[in-house]
């Protein structure tokens, strides 16, 4: 019997002692530092950036041509002069005024003509510059057709800047996550706190000058059609602005 007894609790302390041990085990696993590679962080694309933009890639003059009885809207906004058309001939001698950015026009037809060396500052003469007409359905009262530069033709070649200066599709629709108050100010051609670089882009126009190149986190400088307006961006958000006075 004390055999009996000693064997079993021989036996007894041997279990407790397997116990202990795989409990200190699982505690010194679970405590342990975590040394698994984490997956790296997804990166966050931009809202913007997922905007598809429509291209036509235009070769010819029918390409343009074929726009007729459609809407464009202007993306190159302040950069563009248009003309008076009279008798299908654009009338360089006096613009009509600027583009303005995300502003509709009615395409109406495409012609060819021999540009003053004046008109050729954004758009090349070439042997002739292509003219895309227009009228400007959002302007009440203005029936008038309009003739702007899109092209050239150069030793019977065609280079065409639409898909550069135009979008295809309504920017009010492409991006519709802007919400009413931003584009209250785009359409409006000015800027307000908490826009980003884009936005302010089409609402002022051209960038004539910049602190940087980092862009979202600089000053820039809009030309704003005479204007120019010196706006501040941090993390591509407008957190100051105001009429330039030259840095």
């Amino acid at each position: 019997m004390q055999n009996g007894a000693k064997a079993a609790i021989g036996a007894t302390v041997v279990l407790v002692l397997a116990v202990g041990i795989r409990v200190g085990l699982i505690y010194r696993e679970r405590n342990a530092p975590d040394t698994s590679v984490k997956a790296p962080a997804r990166e966050v694309i931009p809202e913007d950036d997922l905007v598809f933009l429509k291209k036509k890639r235009p070769d010819s003059l029918k390409d343009i041509k074929d726009l007729a009885g459609s809407t464009v809207w202007v993306s190159a906004g302040g950069q563009l002069e248009y003309y008076p058309l009279v008798g299908h001939a654009a009338q360089y001698g006096k613009a009509a005024g600027t583009l303005l950015g995300a502003e509709p026009l009615m395409v109406k037809d495409a012609i060819e003509q021999v540009a003053p060396k004046a008109a050729t500052f954004r758009i090349p003469g070439g042997d002739k510059q292509v003219l895309m007409v227009f009228t400007r359905p959002d302007v009440a009262g203005d029936t008038k057709e309009y003739a702007v530069p899109v092209g050239y033709r150069q030793a019977g070649q065609y280079t065409f800047y639409t898909d550069e200066i135009l979008f295809y599709d309504d920017p009010h629709e492409l991006y519709k996550h802007w919400g009413p108050e931003i584009w209250k100010a785009v359409d409006s051609h000015r800027v307000i706190l908490g826009m980003n670089e884009r936005q302010v882009e089409l609402a002022l126009g051209q960038v004539s000058k910049s602190t940087s190149n980092d862009y979202g986190n600089r000053m820039v400088v809009f030309a704003n059609l005479g204007k120019p307006m010196a706006v501040t961006f941090v993390k591509n958000k407008v957190t100051a602005f105001r009429a330039d006075q030259g840095y």
